[in-house]
């Protein structure tokens, strides 16, 4: 039995039409109808006499084979196997001894050879994209295609192996003349599963969408199971042995032998099976011995090939014409091993003397559609080393290969005649010195990080050892952190990070980088880099509105969580806000997972990943986010407001109306078909010219015709042509149909030539600006550059900008765009003191005139130090300056995290490419906010505090903490409400010891809110909880801090919690309508609690017991402490309950309205406060335990509760 590898066909080639069955459908092709091949003569070498005159190809002359090269692999040893890499232009030959040999291209260049089992013949070798695999009777080698050896599995030495199949890309299967089949996982080169097949075991493995087909020596095939491996159906192809089968579509295609007297004979019938109705249909007649099987070289043709050299080629439901037989000549007696390329431009048969045949259908064949390069050997180098310059002290003297001697060498000086010199130990740093400070004879300095950990750097030549290169740098006027390598990087456009002290943020001075009233964002939490994204967006005033008049149902709406962080931006008077619930929605979106947006915290930490591609990433996934969320009308009562919005429409998001551009894609076939569909983008990439940076004249090219260039974007490329059938070069055009009223572009200056294109036009645009400005001055007198500053002074001639601000310019603050009537588009840069370039400006609607001014710049700080960050140049509108500051004006500013800081507008488009590259821009057509009603009203209303079902499963009435509010108890303004709120951890804070033996915290943990409790501040009920919520979560908890939250695991899981469970969303839009309606909320701490919680509460709607119990300079006092001294209640016993402290809170609130007499006698509280720290230090601020205490909730204030 020959055992033959077929795993070079495309499986592309899935599906096999049912017209080509000519049984079924008598119309076919010329080429498909074998009787039509009857009369036709064949020459010797088998092409087709009547084609002989024709140039170009024609039907008759496809899948006509002819011999085009032979070479010999091992002289005198069989070819077992012979297999076409489906990676690179090669051809894998086997041998009988165990022996691999590669052949590069149509010309069969020797490429690779190698021993791979010593003493047993290779039956099966498939190609991986790394490596090759071979099967042996009893072993899996995997091998580099130059011969190294990646793994070598070896199996048991009862199994004889004859069949392999990459089920997957990792996944493969293995099997043989034994009872079973192996699956091998080759990531980890461990078996992963064994499936049980009947005696005498499978020898020939293939696989489809539908089935697995195994075949067996005893001539049954049969169809198993994907997932399973169960045997589903069963042929009895052949009485005798199987030789070889193939599937094509719903064909089963089998050779084989059958049982005769003298023993087994080669059966000349080729037994067909249909499977779509698992029944056999006529068999096929051939005229030559079938060893080998289907090759669908053009349609579905089997090629029947015989040991002895035969070939033909017939239809599967056809009759098989003696006509296309041909010959092929082996040098040895028979032939072994036949396969075909995957472009099925090529056959290879191997023979019993080592000879390998390539057989092609044209003089130049690809054995792959689309090959990679292969990587040849280097060259030897021995004859050709590199000159060694001795003055170079590190370079590597073993360059020159230096044979091994056992003899003297010239460096082992004696000892009489050397002497040891140590090496100097470096200076100091000179910044360490500066900060140091002593105690006794010790020096303590903080560590300037301007070398790696442990490591100091020896300088080898004696110059440089003589002084400190850092001691040069001159104190910077900024401050102690300035560091001599960052002199490139301005100082406001560095990395931001906070200080965390014992407080933990309390204390850290954030006015120090932000003195206005706008808000920024805190950079700690992960995939913060969107920050910047997330600005822009806020202050585009249309975005603004309609993200927050949006609400839905949905757990994780990126929409809502935006329009939440947003109202948070709108409420702060300068005080950072933090995304992290908007981070945490978009950390369980999966197509932000696919798209690689999500960063590890180590590749965030260290700049691994390229800022600048990923929040171009990031801008992209985030508006058609947007769009698909904006886009969901049906909205439940519960939430209602957002459907309701005057932006909604019924065929379009706002988003969409906003940033969405209609286009035309029309696609021009080199047959003169043309193709033209309708499609709509958000935002456009930057395309820029081709061999832009190879050209070093400084061709001017305005930023306006790269941009037309790229909207209207023309590329040639391979696609589908419908009239053709098949893959051809075709030009594709894009015109557009409508202008958006917001222009977003991402840049792509991804690599050193988009860089140099900025560069190279900047420094073009500079000496045009410098020469236009110098010739409005003096056309007929030389103009220095020494004398430029003059001109921005009172007293020059003319008002001009200063020569800094034309440096690194290349962008437009403004472009003019026009639609032609035939479809076209006009771009031009514009400034205010032109005219409109078609037409008056008061014609801009009818002409179809746009302009459109620049309002914001994402760019990538370089920096490697850091690994770089993102920052934004923002253009912030009157609107914004009126609700924040009380005036009307525009302003650019710069906003990096948490640092915001107003700039000159040239700031936003001065790009020096070697520290700061151009990401996205947003671009906004003029009175663009007049087209939009940006009214705001809020979404949330009161039906979210009403009852809800809980999401655990075990939750009954009777574990029930909670009473909820009845509509004649809704909140109004000024009422009280006790507030206190329990965290688990999600990520360990991150901390050094310093040197002096102090904590340096670098990252603080990450906590998450588990349970949330509101309790009645006033009324019949006070006291009486109306939310007690548990917070599910998706993510991993790493401590729940069960002595301090009272929480265990489980009971944020609803499969078997019993608690009240929830999503955070619910429970938040329940707080944000507390803060909305204007409730007054009582607390211990709550400072933190709504930091966590991601809530922004004005200063007048908290009451924080920590602070109104609290003296200047003092320590804060536990709430444990506070209800002993103040209530005589011992709480927080055994843990804590977030019921028990909000509760207590209000209590304490109450009496300290009670001893400050509502805060009219300021002077008798304080002496009640000195004297609580007084008795506080006396029992060092812990709280006695008398014996026999048990919980604390045994105490009479729960009595009601309880009764409850």
């Amino acid at each position: 039995i020959t055992i033959m590898n077929f795993e070079g066909l495309d499986p592309g080639l899935a599906e096999y039409a049912p017209a080509m069955h000519s049984a079924l459908d008598p119309v076919l092709d010329a080429h498909l109808n074998p009787s039509l091949l009857q009369n036709v003569e064949l020459d010797p070498e088998g092409v087709a006499l009547e084609a002989l005159p024709v140039q170009e190809s024609v039907h008759i002359m496809e899948g006509v084979y002819s011999e085009l090269h032979s070479v010999v692999a091992e002289v005198g040893v069989p070819v077992s196997v012979s297999h076409f890499d489906l990676h690179e232009e090669m051809l894998w030959v086997g041998s009988h001894g165990g022996h691999a040999t590669s052949f590069f291209g149509p010309t069969l260049e020797r490429y690779s050879s190698f021993q791979v089992n010593g003493s047993d013949d290779i039956r099966q070798i498939q190609s991986l994209e790394n490596g090759i695999l071979f099967l042996t009777k009893n072993n899996l080698k995997y091998m580099a295609r130059g011969g190294l050896i990646i793994f070598d599995y070896l199996l048991d030495e009862s199994e004889d192996m004859h069949s392999l199949l990459l089920t997957d890309s990792s996944t493969l299967l293995i099997g043989g003349l034994q009872n079973h089949i192996l699956e091998i996982d080759l990531n980890t080169v461990q078996e992963t599963q064994k499936y049980t097949v009947e005696t005498p075991g499978v020898t020939i493995m293939r696989q489809t969408n539908r089935f697995f087909f195994c075949g067996h020596t005893s001539g049954k095939v049969s169809l198993r199971d994907l997932r399973t491996f169960k045997v589903e159906h069963e042929f009895d192809a052949f009485s005798g042995s199987l030789s070889d089968f193939d599937v094509h579509g719903n064909l089963l295609a089998t050779c084989g032998f059958s049982s005769r007297l003298t023993g087994l004979a080669c059966d000349r019938f080729l037994k067909v099976y249909d499977l779509r109705m698992m029944r056999a249909i006529t068999p096929l007649q051939v005229h030559v011995d079938p060893a080998f099987r289907f090759i669908p070289t053009y349609t579905s043709r089997l090629a029947i090939i015989s040991q002895s050299g035969q070939c033909q080629f017939c239809e599967p439901t056809g009759l098989a014409n003696p006509a296309d037989i041909f010959h092929v000549n082996p040098v040895g007696p028979l032939l072994m091993t036949f396969d075909v390329s995957a472009s099925k431009q090529a056959l290879a048969f191997g023979d019993s003397e080592g000879c390998v045949h390539l057989w092609t259908d044209s003089p130049e064949p690809s054995f792959n559609p689309y090959s990679r390069e292969t990587e040849f050997a280097l060259p030897c180098l021995v004859d050709s080393l590199p000159p060694l310059d001795w003055s170079q002290d590190l370079l590597p003297l073993s360059l020159i290969p230096v044979p091994l001697t056992t003899d003297t060498l010239l460096s082992d000086w004696p000892a009489a005649n050397s002497a040891p010199a140590p090496r100097r130990a470096p200076p100091v740093d000179a910044e360490i010195l500066r900060t140091m400070k002593k105690v006794g004879f010790i020096g303590y300095a903080p560590n300037p990080r301007t070398r790696l950990r442990n490591q100091i750097p020896y300088r080898l030549k004696e110059s440089d050892s003589e002084f400190d290169s850092f001691s040069q740098v001159t104190e910077s006027p900024i401050g102690r952190e300035e560091e001599p390598h960052l002199h490139m990087v301005s100082k406001k456009y560095r990395k931001v990070t906070i200080k965390y002290s014992k407080l933990g943020l309390e204390d850290f001075d954030f006015k120090h980088y932000n003195k206005t009233l706008f808000a920024g964002l805190e950079p700690h939490i992960p995939n913060a880099y969107c920050n910047c994204m997330i600005q822009v967006l806020y202050f585009l005033e249309p975005v603004r509105c309609l993200i927050q008049n949006h609400l839905c149902q949905k757990e994780f709406c990126l929409a809502c969580e935006l329009g939440f962080l947003f109202h948070m931006l709108d409420l702060s008077r300068g005080d950072p806000c933090q995304g992290s619930n908007f981070l945490r929605a978009f950390r369980t979106i999966p197509e932000a997972s696919a798209l690689g947006l999500i960063l590890a915290d180590s590749d965030e930490a260290s700049g691994k990943g390229n800022l600048a591609r990923l929040i171009q990433r990031w801008n992209r996934f985030i508006l058609t986010q947007l769009h698909q969320d904006l886009q969901e009308l049906e909205v439940p009562q519960a939430y209602r407001g957002a459907g309701g919005s005057s932006f909604c429409s019924s065929g379009d998001s706002v988003i969409g109306q906003l940033f969405s551009c209609e286009m035309e894609n029309c696609s021009l076939c080199r047959c003169g078909s043309e193709t033209v569909r309708a499609s709509s983008t958000l935002l456009f990439t930057l395309s820029y010219p081709e061999g832009s940076n190879s050209d070093k004249t400084g061709k001017n090219c305005d930023f306006a015709q790269v941009l037309k260039r790229s909207i209207c974007l023309e590329q040639n490329t391979q696609a589908w042509c419908d009239n053709c059938e098949k893959y051809q070069p075709t030009i594709q055009t894009r015109n557009i149909r409508h202008l958006p009223d917001i222009l977003v572009i991402n840049c792509e200056v991804n690599s050193l030539k988009e860089a140099d294109f900025w560069r190279m036009q900047a420094e073009v645009a500079f000496k045009m600006a410098i020469k236009k400005h110098s010739g409005e001055i003096s056309k007929n007198k030389e103009f220095a550059l020494a004398d430029w500053k003059e001109l921005g002074s009172p007293e020059g001639i003319l008002m001009c900008p200063s020569i800094e601000e034309l440096k690194n310019v290349w962008l437009p603050f403004s472009i003019q765009m026009k639609m032609t009537k035939n479809k076209g588009l006009d771009v031009c840069n514009w400034t205010d003191g032109d005219e409109m370039q078609w037409g008056p400006a008061r014609a801009e609607e009818e002409h179809g005139v746009y302009v459109y001014d620049l309002m914001a710049t994402v760019v990538h700080i370089l920096d490697s130090r850091t690994g770089g960050s993102l920052v934004a140049h923002i253009k912030v509108g009157e609107t914004y300056h009126q609700r924040k500051e009380g005036v009307t004006h525009q302003q650019w500013y710069l906003f990096n995290d948490f640092l915001i800081e107003p700039i000159d507008k040239h700031e936003a488009v001065q790009f020096d490419m070697n520290w700061k590259v151009p990401a996205i821009l947003y671009y906004i057509k003029r009175n663009l906010n007049s087209k939009y009603n940006l009214n705001i009203k809020n979404p949330i209303e009161a039906s979210v505090l009403l009852a809800e079902a809980s999401l655990a499963r075990k939750q009954r009435k009777t574990h029930t903490t909670f009473i909820p509010l009845m509509l004649n108890e809704m909140p109004q303004v000024g009422d009280l409400v006790g507030l206190d709120a329990e965290f688990v951890t999600l990520n360990e804070e991150e901390a050094e010891l310093r040197s002096d033996g102090t904590k340096s915290t670098i990252k603080p943990s990450q906590m998450s809110v588990a349970r949330i409790t509101c309790v009645r501040g006033q009324g019949p009920n006070e006291g009486i909880p109306f939310i007690d919520d548990y917070i599910s979560t998706q993510e991993q908890v790493v401590d729940y801090l069960t002595q301090y939250s009272g929480i265990k695991p489980g009971d944020l899981d609803a499969k078997i919690s019993s608690k009240h469970l929830t999503t955070l969303k619910s429970t938040y839009l329940k707080l944000r309508f507390l803060i909305d309606i204007g409730v007054k909320f009582v607390g211990h701490g709550l400072q933190k609690d709504f930091r966590v919680i991601n809530l922004m509460v004005p200063k007048d709607q908290v009451l924080d017991t920590v602070y109104l119990f609290h003296m200047p300079r003092k320590r804060m006092i536990s709430l444990r402490f506070l209800a002993w001294y103040f209530l005589d209640l011992k709480i927080q016993g055994e843990t804590h309950d977030s019921i028990e402290d909000a509760r207590t809170a209000l209590q304490l609130y109450r009496k300290y309205l009670e001893l400050s007499k509502n805060g009219t006698e300021p002077e008798s509280f304080h002496k009640v406060l000195k004297s609580l720290y007084e008795k506080g230090r006396k029992m060092d601020w812990k709280v006695p335990e008398p014996e026999g205490q048990t919980s604390p909730k045994n105490a009479a204030v729960f009595s009601s509760v309880l009764a409850l």
